[in-house]
């Protein structure tokens, strides 16, 4: 479906900048060329036309074919630009080029006044007073003018200080594009809150070192939101890099890591030549060659502390002014890593996801209207996290009303797999011992009070107070104010998903039951193994405690029973289960 997203129609340019329309005796080896470096070392795309043109020639179809591919023009008017026409021919086209709503010229007055261009005035008229007798003369004076009525930089003497004149431009040019980038590449909704927030917390401007942590839970928009900030600020500094999956590129020994320290130094330092022996060596190089340069350095899924050891080991490794943006989804790193500024990634409100599918579903702000109630069920479903958001409204693009109401239908026994995938990466990285603790609270014990999920699983052998602390840290439980145990419903589908496809189809060699009907077929039919050690039952039938005790490893038992007089006695519960937990209401 066609986006009607006026974002979505924007003209994709081959340059970022034209650069430049000048005159090159004035400025070519001089502010010039200073100008064009600057640009490129910030990675500005940009078209520099350097050929030395006799008068009288005129540019090339190629050259305006250049012009029309670049999204910003910088006109450097000097003295005796007007004494070309090949200067005064670009001006035109580029004139002509700037009156559509996709481009944007900016003049820079190289020791001339506005006035004088405008007008054809002083030395700068003396210059033009060549071209009075061209046929083209009167075109070239109203693109004067037009050029000369814009938005620019003026920079009267070079005693000024060209250099700071040069950064105010590149700065300029570099957030525009930021900007463009950030509204084109990006569909984005919620963001722009949360990115206020990061910025503000990160504090640009003032001289001290910062190291944030962004933290939250797997598909949550970390990467996103570090990457918008990173778009927003890094034209503020003199090095910038995104150092993408720093997880999945670490392999365990973190030999890695070298590869990363190399490619940290390449970026920030725009150098080719970086050689590396080894991850200390690479602490020394970062080190010597940072404390110099004020720099923003994004660290992008990092799960361990070797990791920033290697790649951001101290404060005094930067200049100041520098930043450092950690994403992750252990705060446990943070916290060893001394990184006292973290903020909390919040999952989208249920009005957020439903516009966010709406622009991957339909290309639009809100649903159609037939859509609208399905919209709502998805959105429901994806529970705030934008990785489902995403992929489920891509997959629905184009999709009919039969065939969202199958997938939501499919959704209710089947995970999402991207999700599920995603999310799973926390739990694999998780001690053995912490693996049983995460399944026993998904499966049995989510809505637990803490302290007596604690003295439950103590009782089994295993350390829970630790071990609830580590699950926290990784975002893979919460505990709310009034210390009950709860997780996000995706990260509750992904552990029975776990449980369940070791044996699919055989849930009575499943270690943990929790479906009504499952338990009591299993039961009734003396299936019972001795691989369930965890059963969370709900129940208005008459329990029978001889029937459990084809359970012979029952560790902890949770029956809800809503029939008072079939009240189990503990000593039968006694003789086939380590620790139990039975509720009953009337």
């Amino acid at each position: 479906m066609a986006s009607s997203s006026t974002s979505s129609v924007q003209m994709r340019f081959k340059y970022d900048v034209f650069f430049l329309s000048f005159r090159g005796e004035d400025t070519r080896k001089t502010f010039v060329d200073h100008l064009y470096h600057a640009l490129q070392h910030k990675s500005i795309h940009t078209y520099k036309d350097d050929e030395r043109i006799k008068n009288g020639e005129r540019i090339s179809d190629e050259l305006i074919k250049s012009i029309e591919d670049s999204k910003f023009y910088i006109i450097v008017f000097s003295t005796n630009y007007a004494s070309s026409s090949w200067c005064l021919d670009e001006l035109v086209t580029i004139m002509e080029c700037q009156k559509t709503t996709e481009h944007t010229a900016y003049p820079v007055f190289y020791v001339v006044e506005p006035t004088e261009v405008r007008k054809q005035s002083g030395e700068f008229g003396k210059a033009f007073a060549k071209q009075e007798k061209e046929e083209a003369a009167k075109k070239w004076r109203q693109a004067l003018k037009e050029a000369a009525n814009l938005s620019g930089f003026g920079l009267k003497n070079i005693v000024d200080g060209s250099s700071k004149f040069i950064q105010k431009i590149v700065e300029d040019i570099s957030l525009e594009l930021r900007s463009i980038n950030f509204s084109v590449d990006e569909k984005l909704i919620g963001m722009e809150d949360r990115i206020r927030d990061v910025v503000s917390t990160l504090e640009i401007g003032f001289d001290d070192v910062q190291m944030i942590g962004i933290k939250g839970m797997g598909g949550g928009g970390k990467t996103t939101l570090a990457i918008a900030v990173f778009y927003r600020i890094s034209f503020r500094f003199e090095g910038s890099n995104f150092v993408e999956n720093v997880r999945e590129n670490s392999n365990p020994n973190l030999s890695c890591l070298k590869k990363l320290q190399k490619q940290i130094l390449k970026d920030v330092l725009n150098a080719q030549d970086i050689k590396i022996s080894d991850v200390h060596d690479g602490k020394k190089m970062i080190k010597k060659m940072m404390c110099c340069r004020k720099v923003l350095v994004v660290l992008d899924d990092v799960d361990h502390i070797d990791q920033l050891k290697a790649l951001a080991g101290e404060l005094n490794w930067f200049n100041k002014g520098s930043r450092i943006i950690i994403t992750t989804r252990d705060e446990q790193v943070l916290v060893a890593h001394r990184v006292n500024l973290i903020r909390y990634v919040d999952l989208l409100s249920q009005k957020e996801a439903i516009c966010l599918l709406s622009r991957y579903a339909f290309g639009r702000e809100s649903p159609i209207e037939e859509y609208k109630v399905l919209s709502e069920q998805v959105a429901s479903y994806a529970a705030g996290l934008p990785l489902t958001i995403t992929v489920l409204g891509s997959f629905l693009c184009g999709k009919n009303e039969l065939e969202w109401r199958d997938t939501i239908e499919r959704l209710k026994t089947i995970p999402l797999k991207e999700t599920l995938e995603k999310l799973e990466l926390s739990y694999i990285g998780l001690q053995e011992d912490y693996k049983e603790i995460f399944l026993d609270v998904a499966c049995i014990m989510k809505g637990w009070e803490k302290e007596d999920a604690i003295e439950v699983l103590e009782s089994c052998g295993l350390h829970a107070r630790n071990g609830l602390r580590v699950l926290k840290q990784k975002s893979l439980i919460t505990i709310s104010i009034y210390g009950d145990l709860g997780m996000h419903d995706h990260i509750e589908e992904m552990s029975k998903n776990i449980v369940r496809r070791l044996h699919p189809g055989e849930p009575y060699r499943h270690s943990r039951l929790w479906i009504a009907d499952e338990i009591k077929d299993i039961l009734v039919n003396n299936q019972g193994t001795e691989a369930t050690t965890n059963i969370e039952w709900i129940t208005n039938s008459e329990l029978d405690p001889e029937i459990m005790e084809g359970l012979g490893n029952i560790r902890i038992l949770d029956i809800f029973c809503c029939i008072l007089n079939v009240m189990i006695p503990i000593w039968n519960l006694m003789k086939f289960t380590n620790t139990f937990q039975m509720l009953y209401d009337i």
